[in-house]
Order: C-alpha cells, then structure tokens, then sequence
C-alpha cells in the first residue's frame, strides 16, 4: 500500500460515522477486487497507475481530474493524463473479467439481460459522438452523448456487464472528427440495435440467463424481435402506445 493511500484510509476511518471494523475490510476487499483487472493490464506501468487512479477517485479531492489526482498521489500530471486519455490499452480485457464475475457471482438460470441506451448531455460540439439528438436524461432534443448498456439482473442483484458509445453516422463519416477525437479506425457506425445484438452474442453464451428486456426504441423495431427469436432468446420489450397488435390466431381483416 502507498504511503498516500494509507494515510487516506486513515483519514476516511476517523471520519467515518459506521464501524472502522466494517470500513477496513471493505477497503481491503476493494484491494483484492482490483487485482484481476490489474492483472488484465498488459504493461506493469498501467498496472500501478491504475492503483494511483483508484487512490484519487477514493480520495477527498473536490475536482477528480487528472491533474488534480496526479498532484495527490505525487506523479507528473503527463503520466495520470496519458493513463487516462491516449495510452493505447485495451478495455475489453477488463470487460472480460467483470463478465466473468458477475457471471460467476450472480449468475442464475433466469437471469435477465437488459439493455438500455442511455444520453449524457453535453456542451459543445468536441466531445466524441456528441450532437443534437433526443436526450431521455432531459426528455427532449438536447446536445448530448447516447450510450448503449448491457446490464444483468438476478434475484441476488444486478451489474454492468458492457457499453458501447453511439456514434451517430454523421460522426462515423467526419475523418477530421475523427481524428481529433482519437476515433479507432475499426469504429464504425452500427444502430443502437446493431450494438445491443453485439454484445449478446458476445457474451450471452457465458451469462446464464432467461429473459432478455429493453426499452420502446427497442422493442418498436421489428427485425431486433427477429433476430432475438432467432438466437433463441426469450424477451420482453416495451414497445409504443400506438403500436398495432393483431391476435395471430385470428382471422385475418377483409380489409387491406
């Protein structure tokens, strides 16, 4: 432990207003949690400063930037910046090893994978994927950012499993923006539906699980139904008020 985290942990014990006894060991757990992700991480560099990350999120800094994270745990402001902004590491170890905990820990044979995009509003127009779009954060069209999530619920509890950014197909043909924004050149525009049916065939194999849910704008679309009774999988998704319904077994209008 760094001297600069344990004399944060000493800190946060004399504030603490629960049992020390029951903070300590959750810190201690909160060690141990970290340590597959660490190993996940190829080079030793990302591995210790993902610690020193960690210590400036847990720490009582007012800004959590990087350079104010860098001054808290003594490292240069470049170092901190570049973990977080252009090292070139790759997330999807790590996505790997929360799949596999959560598979592992809350895994149950009618578990429920759900889906949900979800906005960010920004302002400017610098962020990546940021535009003018519907905002549900705000319930209108607002500048903002839409993210797609993959989340899992049990009886015992739920977790994120995987993200993906949706990059509206204005932003996938804007080589400038690109760039600008360090846009990896595999990235390329996908649906919002396009992105879900990605991840569940990229780990819905490993999550064990009944149901799979979502939203109206995902429900609305026909071919995303398809393509789950496709893969087999049994879903329950809302789908807009003025949706028309028709009892299959029925017979059919004489009307057009």
């Amino acid at each position: 432990m760094t001297l600069a985290w344990a004399q944060r942990q000493a800190e946060l014990l004399r504030d603490c207003i629960v049992s020390p006894g029951v903070f300590a060991s959750m810190v201690d757990r909160l060690c141990d949690f970290v340590v597959s992700y660490q190993h996940a991480l190829e080079s030793e560099a990302g591995k210790r400063h993902l610690h020193l990350y960690l210590v400036g999120l847990l720490s009582h800094l007012d800004r959590k930037n990087a350079e104010t994270i860098a001054a808290f745990v003594d490292v240069e402001r470049l170092v901190m910046q570049e973990f977080i902004g252009t090292a070139p590491w790759d997330h999807r170890p790590l996505i790997t090893v929360l799949v596999e905990q959560v598979a592992d820990r809350l895994g149950e044979p009618d578990g429920i994978i759900a889906f949900d995009p979800s906005s960010f509003p920004k302002r400017g127009t610098h962020s990546v994927g940021v535009k003018r779009q519907w905002c549900g954060h705000r319930g209108k069209v607002d500048n903002c950012q839409v993210g797609v999530f993959m989340g899992y619920v049990s009886h015992d509890d739920h977790a994120l499993l995987d993200f993906r950014l949706s990059l509206p197909e204005d932003w996938a043909q804007d080589a400038q923006r690109r760039e600008e924004c360090h846009v990896p050149p595999e990235v390329r525009y996908h649906t919002r539906h396009e992105q879900c049916l990605e991840m569940l065939d990229a780990w819905g194999e490993q999550v064990p699980h009944g149901w799979v849910t979502g939203d109206d704008e995902l429900g609305r679309h026909t071919r995303f139904r398809y393509e789950l009774r496709e893969r087999g999988e049994r879903y329950v998704l809302g789908v807009p008020c003025n949706t028309t319904m028709r009892d299959l077994e029925a017979p059919l209008p004489t009307w057009p």
